[in-house]
């Protein structure tokens, strides 16, 4: 046990809860009409606590056991057979497990962008826990818990195929079988509160540092290069997303520009302990245009509600910045270099096959999952509550109150 690595550990683990309370949280709360603000800030809340739980019980164990290539099994479910003494490379193995226990924690709670202002509650907080229980958790053994994705070389740092590809797909996915808000695309009000947005994009950039840099789980050189990628990526994102709007609107917005630091940030996540600085700075750029034109098609040419664009900001930035793993990891533009073997031919495939494997699952079982739960549980409110708010029908408050 290291204590350096481990207070860095410690560190970015709070870094990363912070990610979600308060920062998705306000980052989505701002988007949405002011009678739906606490709903969406409920359903950060209430995933994060439950979710906690869940990952306490099973989630840690089939991510992390000592299982197979697909599956850890649940012997070390409820922390089974890990104590104070336990280690996980040079961090104790409690730290290991909070530590993925906040990733588990803001990978559904990304997919709350897809719906807010239409669904009820109770759906939200069962949909959460199975789709992290039979999708998430197993992508996550499958890639960084010895799987059969790491063994076949994929190249995922800190989350571009587990997190974003799983929240984005799935999102996409779940806002196509829940349907539109009444009035979209002509008629849905604009965020309420740009301002709140940006606080909580301000609370994702600094978060952010400890998803990435984190993600060496060690004080070492690879943390800092990732600290500097990310920072780098996420600056070039915002700025990408404000050129495109000013040469489509001549004005750059707010919420534009803290949507395209967000865009680069999910480029730069599976590509932040492999590449340099200029890795950095082309792929949050191309995180900000990509992302951006992809909103648009989403929306305005397919006429999808991913109401705060999920999946074209963390999924297609995921699957991008996935891609563009295997150029910029070459030695020659800086990168840490490819594997024994390796061509970045060969590590293209390997990282589409990666993406394609963990996207088809990720949007087969939301598939399913919503269809299975629509039978118990009541999916969609009805147009009454969805005219008069969510905060006030499902939980009897209100964000705003007229002084």
């Amino acid at each position: 046990m290291q204590g350096a690595d481990t207070a860095w550990i410690l560190t970015s683990t709070a870094l990363v809860l912070f990610m979600t309370l308060p920062g998705l949280a306000l980052f989505y709360a701002g988007l949405v009409r002011s009678q739906n603000v606490l709903s969406v800030l409920m359903n950060c809340f209430a995933i994060a606590a439950t979710v906690s739980i869940l990952w306490f019980a099973v989630g840690y164990s089939i991510a992390f056991g000592d299982g197979n290539a697909w599956w850890g099994g649940l012997g070390k479910s409820f922390l089974s057979g890990v104590d104070i003494d336990s280690v996980s490379g040079t961090i104790p193995e409690t730290l290991f497990f909070m530590f993925q226990m906040t990733f588990a924690i803001i990978t559904p709670a990304l997919i709350v962008g897809a719906y807010p202002e239409r669904i009820h509650f109770s759906f939200v907080i069962a949909f959460s826990l199975v789709w992290v229980l039979i999708v998430y958790a197993p992508v996550v053994h499958w890639v960084w818990g010895g799987g059969f994705l790491a063994e076949m070389g994929l190249l995922d740092f800190a989350g571009g195929v587990v997190v974003h590809v799983t929240a984005g797909v799935s999102a996409l996915v779940l806002a196509m079988m829940l349907g539109p808000r009444r009035g979209f695309p002509g008629e849905v009000q604009p965020p309420h509160s740009p301002g709140l947005t940006m606080i909580g994009a301000a609370m994702l950039w600094v978060g952010w540092f400890g998803f990435n840099a984190g993600s060496a789980l060690a004080a070492d050189a690879a943390a800092g290069m990732a600290m500097t990628v990310t920072h780098i990526a996420a600056a070039s994102g915002a700025i990408a997303w404000s050129v495109m709007e000013l040469i489509r609107y001549r004005k750059a917005s707010l919420i534009g520009a803290v949507t395209g630091m967000v865009a680069g940030l999910a480029t730069i996540t599976p590509a932040s302990g492999s590449v340099g600085p200029v890795g950095g700075l082309v792929l949050g750029l191309a995180g900000g245009v990509v992302c951006y034109m992809v909103t648009q098609l989403i929306k305005q040419r397919f006429k999808i509600d991913d109401s705060l664009d999920v999946f074209a900001v963390h999924g297609v930035g995921g699957m991008l910045g996935t891609m563009l793993t295997a150029v910029f990891v070459s030695v020659v533009l800086g990168g840490n270099g490819l594997a024994e073997g390796m061509t970045i031919g060969s590590q293209l495939g390997v990282q589409a096959l990666g993406i394609i494997i963990v996207a088809v699952w990720s949007g087969v079982l939301t598939a399913i999952i919503v269809m299975v739960l629509k039978m118990f549980l009541t999916f969609r409110v009805d147009e009454e509550t969805e005219v008069q708010g969510l905060d006030l029908a499902l939980h009897g408050e209100r964000g705003y109150h007229n002084m």
